[in-house]
């Protein structure tokens, strides 16, 4: 893209700058908000002094939840959960759309089964059905009935599909001519190619899981079992503070304070993963969207 030196050029992109960074800042501003409350003491954070700073620092909250056994519990299965989800997601996403994005003369029923993969984004067997399946295959309480259910996510394996479509047909013609079969070029041609678009797929996968609750309350019937996300849903909605120790932690800690910073460590992991998948998340994007 050439820039305009122009007045009329340097003010635009002066405002862009601006527009980019104050929405960059309301962003942040909430997270900061709830770091702020998390540290504060409890009596000014309940009588609304806390803004984006803290007032009265102290780190009983955060000691408070580090000694709570459920919370822990609840961060290593939604761990566990967000590995091997994405995992299995990257394996099923890569497999369904290598075939499908080949012609319909090397692969004479692809039509059908794109359509049959399109018919189940526009239509669901809904909550009760799904939930006898995952009962029926004895998956309650337990970790699979958290991951296979969205093992297969049509609209990642549409963006991996078209981006395997964009790759140039020499690549994969050579290859045939010299001797590679279909899973030497998608192994070693095409997914080293895909790097962007796999580093994308795997940031969606890790978001959704890491973000879901609602499976984790329908399919756990035991609170041990329950992903952190589910836990966190509880724990807002039914405050437990019977594990304060004593008098001194009860003056410096409150429902308020330690849900804000369950809410604050449930995040981070997140945060901290995201910019190092950010640089090929756009390029990502743009490579695997629908070409006219």
């Amino acid at each position: 893209m050439v820039k305009s030196n122009s007045v009329s050029g340097r003010v635009v992109r002066v405002f862009i700058h601006f527009l980019l960074i104050a929405l960059g800042i309301l962003c942040l501003l909430p997270f900061v908000h709830v770091l702020a409350f998390s540290l504060s003491n409890p009596g000014k954070a309940g009588a609304g002094l806390v803004t984006l700073w803290p007032v009265g620092f102290n780190l009983d909250a955060y000691t408070y939840i580090l000694r709570e056994p459920k919370f822990m519990d609840a961060f290593w299965i939604s761990v566990q959960r967000v590995v091997l989800g994405t995992l299995i997601g990257l394996l099923f996403t890569v497999m369904t759309a290598y075939p499908l994005s080949k012609e319909s003369h090397k692969f004479r029923t692809r039509t059908f089964y794109v359509w049959f993969f399109v018919v189940t984004m526009l239509f669901s067997g809904g909550l009760v059905p799904t939930f006898i399946v995952i009962k029926s295959y004895g998956l309650l309480d337990s970790l699979w009935a958290l991951v296979l259910p969205s093992a297969v996510n049509v609209f990642l394996i549409t963006l991996m599909l078209n981006f395997f479509r964009g790759l140039p047909k020499e690549l994969e013609e050579s290859a045939f001519v010299d001797g590679a079969g279909h899973w030497v070029i998608l192994f070693r041609i095409y997914l080293p190619l895909s790097m962007p678009s796999l580093a994308t797929i795997a940031l969606f996968t890790m978001v959704n899981h890491w973000n879901s609750w609602f499976d984790g309350l329908i399919y756990m019937n035991k609170t041990e079992h329950y992903p952190l996300q589910t836990y966190l849903q509880s724990i807002v909605t039914n405050p437990d503070m019977s594990r304060v120790a004593n008098l001194n932690e009860l003056l410096n800690v409150s429902s308020r304070t330690v849900k804000t910073a369950q809410l604050f460590l449930g995040m981070l992991p997140i945060i901290i993963v995201y910019p190092f998948l950010q640089r090929f998340f756009v390029k990502g994007i743009v490579l695997g969207s629908v070409k006219g």
